[in-house]
Formats: C-alpha cells, sequence, structure tokens
C-alpha cells in the first residue's frame, strides 16, 4: 500500500469503513463513477482508461513523497472493498485550508447519499484538523445537489459563500456555493 510522507498515520476508519492512501486497484472504478457522474464535477468529458492511467501514474504518484502535497487522495473502503473516493484538493499549505472532495459508488447515491458523505467528512476531518493542522477545510459545489447541504450543516459546516452564475455548465451559469468548517483548536 502507497503512504503519504505528510501523514503519521495512513489509514483512518470507523468501525467497517475507512480511508486509506488511494490505491492504484480503485482507479477504474473510479473512472466509472466519475463519468457517470460529470454532471457535478469539475471535469469537461469523459474519462478514459488511458486519462486514468496516466494520471494515476503521472500525477498521483508523487503525490506519496511530496512534503506539501497540493492533494491528497484515499480510497473510501467498507470492509476493504472501494465504495468511493475522495480527499483534500486545493490544499493551501500557508492559509492551511483545503477543499474537500467526495465521490461514491454512483449506485449507493440514492439510498446511503447522507449516510456516506456524512461518515467520509468524520474520517476526512480527522485527516485535515489532527493529523495536518489545517484551519479551515470547505466544500466548492455546483448548486445542483441541494440535499448535500443539509448533510454538511449536521457535520458541523457553516453555508459561507453563494458565487451566483459562477460556472458556466450544461449550457448555462450557475451558482456555487460553499460551506466550510474551521478547526477549533487552531
Amino acid at each position: 500500500m502507497n503512504s503519504y510522507k505528510v501523514l503519521h498515520k495512513q489509514n483512518f476508519g470507523d468501525g467497517n469503513f475507512s480511508i486509506v492512501p488511494i490505491r492504484f486497484e480503485d482507479r477504474m472504478e473510479i473512472l466509472k463513477w466519475r463519468n457517470e457522474q460529470i454532471y457535478h464535477l469539475r471535469q469537461n468529458k469523459p474519462l478514459t482508461a488511458e486519462d486514468q492511467d496516466n494520471y494515476f501514474l503521472n500525477v498521483i504518484s508523487k503525490l506519496f513523497d511530496a512534503d506539501q502535497p497540493n492533494q491528497i487522495l484515499f480510497s473510501y473502503l467498507e470492509n476493504d472493498v472501494c465504495i468511493g473516493y475522495g480527499g483534500l484538493v486545493h490544499i493551501n499549505w500557508l492559509d492551511k485550508n483545503a477543499e474537500i472532495s467526495f465521490i461514491m459508488n454512483t449506485e449507493l447515491e440514492e439510498n446511503y447519499f447522507q449516510f456516506h458523505w456524512k461518515n467520509y467528512l468524520g474520517l476526512i476531518e480527522k485527516i485535515a484538523f489532527e493529523e495536518l493542522n489545517l484551519h479551515k477545510i470547505f466544500t466548492y459545489a455546483f448548486d445542483l445537489r441541494p440535499h448535500l447541504y443539509s448533510v454538511l450543516e449536521s457535520a458541523g459546516f457553516s453555508k459561507e459563500a453563494s458565487l451566483e452564475q459562477h460556472c458556466f455548465f450544461g449550457g448555462e451559469f450557475i451558482d456555487v456555493i460553499i460551506h466550510s468548517k474551521k478547526n477549533i483548536k487552531c
């Protein structure tokens, strides 16, 4: 298993669920989910297997040994089976903040969206605040999934901003909603 130089601990778990440094073996499932959920991602075209392999080999592989990587990605597991992935992205080491990224197996979205999002947020928060001592974590979400906001708010995130008509998507300008949570120990 790969490990991140920047983290003291590599596996963060809660019961049957854990996040571990992103695994190469999960790349094709991740590609599938990203392509199925392209409508809410900052991805302008479907990914190919070649795109995914190149990304893992040329971008992700370099993150593990970096002192201050710009992103730290994880496989989200249930009983060691990957059911999602995400991490801390656009990490700003100077200002001590990072954006949260997360997608889950598309088949889980309808019935388990809230459960997995809340579970994942608890795990990623441990990394951000306890391992990395970041000051703030946030989400940057196209205003397409309003059911996400109640999950974020129930996990202690506050709506910080609404950027009106901020992104051109699907032939129209849409809003972006930002929720954040601050480290109470900072």
